[in-house]
This record gives structure tokens, C-alpha cells and sequence, in this order.
């Protein structure tokens, strides 16, 4: 992340925290500043457990492209992708369907420069600098372009991203990248909630991301489930990440369950 004379790269913002470099905190990365790391600190102490949250959706993410390439899904969209770390799409996808093509989402000037560097060998994985605000350049995107063909089924994820929309924004987003989409594509995603968590907790972690240039909005599962709207969900629907397709391998739950997960399918 620096440049010659060790000054940190263009484009890269260090007076405000990045929600992808406290996630790459929150997983034990160093592709991190202090001002991330200290909001990192601050979210901890309205939810002790956030680090091994964060292990447990990195969890199920692994389960859910598992499961997408298993049901005939080859070619996969990761927006919000965030910093690599081990067991990345391409990665998981790739040991079921060994051509897997995946396109990785960001708009963080340190995602893209890491993602690039590490993929920049794979002809089958791209990263394309797009916003998830504006599906039309992740769709229309030339990586995007080259690696999709949207005439057969896609896999698009937006792990812990949707919970960065209002739900204004929800409406149009979603049904703009739903309208892309062939029948037995599927849609996954990752959203904190309110639900079983006091008040105070929950305004304590949106005021540290009010800082952040993506404010983070903690809902109730009703509203979370307009994010899956002309999607069938599949079983077992839309649940506390922990009961989606558990796996013994992967990390213990948090003992309090502040992330609701799902998988749809396009009829």
C-alpha cells in the first residue's frame, strides 16, 4: 500500500475508515490504517464478538458458493468482494468447478490493487472497479463483459453489502441486477439486525460507521427480505447465518446472532 518513499499509494484515503479495510481488521489482516483499526475498536465494544462474526461469514460464504456451484452455477459476481484472504470465491468455486469464472466487485482503491496483483495470472477471475450503487457499470463493466455470459445462470453475491442501501436504494439496485439475470441464476447475501439486540448496541456501531463513506443501517427480518424479492428462497430461507447449511468444520457461532443469510434462486 506505499509508494516509493513510503508514503501511502494514491487514491487511498487515510483520514477517513474504509468498511473494507476494518473487514480485513476484523478477520486478522494487516491491509489496514489506525484509523480503521480504532473504529474496529469502537465497534467491539458494542459487539464483543464482531471478529468471530466476521470468521463465521467468511463461513458462510464458503457454504453458499458450495452450494450455487453444486447447483449448476459456473460463473459467479462477488460485489463488495473486499480484500482477498483465504478462501476467496474463485478459490471455493473452483474446487467443484475447476473453470469457474468470477468477477470481484469493489470500489476501495486498496481492494483493487491487491485483487489485481493476486489474480493477475487467473484468466478465469477479474476485478473490476465498479459501485454496487450503480449496477449498470458492474454489469456493463469490460471485465465484467469478458468473464459473464448473462444468458446462462450467474451467481451474485453481496456478502455484508446490503446493509450499506437504504431501502430506497434497495428497490431499484435490486431489481436492476435481478432484471439481468437468467432464470437459475442465484442471489446471496449476508445483513445485520436489530432483531434480539438492544437499541444502544445497535446506534453505538451506526454512529462509528456514520464516519465511514458507507453508513451501515441494522434491520428487522421483514425488511431484510425485500433484498430477495423475485427470488425463491432456498431452504431453509432467510436465517441467522449460523443455521444456513451448517458445517461442523467451520468456526464456532457467536453466542448472539447479529447476521441474518440466504440464498435465492431466479424462477
Amino acid at each position: 500500500m506505499t509508494e516509493q518513499g513510503g508514503g501511502v499509494s494514491a487514491g487511498i484515503d487515510v483520514t477517513r475508515p474504509s468498511v473494507a479495510r476494518m473487514y480485513d481488521y476484523y478477520l486478522g489482516g494487516k491491509d489496514n490504517f489506525e484509523i480503521d483499526r480504532e473504529s474496529v475498536r469502537r465497534v467491539e465494544k458494542a459487539m464483543p464478538e464482531v471478529r468471530q462474526l466476521a470468521q463465521e461469514n467468511r463461513a458462510f460464504l464458503r457454504r453458499a458458493v458450495r452450494y450455487m456451484a453444486r447447483q449448476g452455477i459456473r460463473q459467479f459476481i462477488d460485489i463488495g468482494s473486499g480484500l482477498p484472504t483465504v478462501g476467496n470465491t474463485h478459490e471455493i468455486a473452483k474446487q467443484i468447478v475447476p473453470h469457474a469464472r468470477v468477477v470481484y466487485v469493489d470500489n476501495d482503491p486498496v481492494v483493487l490493487q491487491h485483487g489485481r496483483a493476486l489474480l493477475a495470472t487467473d484468466q478465469h477471475t477479474a476485478v473490476a472497479a465498479a459501485d454496487m450503487r450503480r449496477p449498470a457499470g458492474v454489469l456493463d463493466h469490460p471485465e465484467t463483459a469478458k468473464l459473464i455470459d448473462f444468458s446462462e445462470p450467474v451467481g451474485v453475491l453481496m456478502i455484508a453489502m446490503v446493509h450499506f442501501l437504504t431501502m430506497d436504494e434497495q428497490a431499484s439496485i435490486m431489481s436492476e441486477l435481478r432484471d439481468a439475470l437468467s432464470s437459475g441464476s442465484h442471489f446471496t447475501a449476508t445483513h445485520v439486525t436489530r432483531d434480539g439486540h438492544s437499541a444502544d448496541a445497535v446506534a453505538q456501531i451506526e454512529t462509528v460507521y456514520a464516519a465511514t463513506p458507507t453508513p451501515i443501517y441494522f434491520r428487522e427480518h421483514a425488511e431484510v427480505a425485500r433484498f430477495f424479492d423475485g427470488f425463491d428462497l432456498v431452504d431453509p430461507g432467510l436465517v441467522t447465518i449460523d443455521t444456513w447449511h451448517p458445517d461442523p468444520d467451520d468456526p464456532a457461532p457467536a453466542a448472539t446472532r447479529w447476521l441474518y443469510g440466504g440464498v435465492g434462486r431466479k424462477p
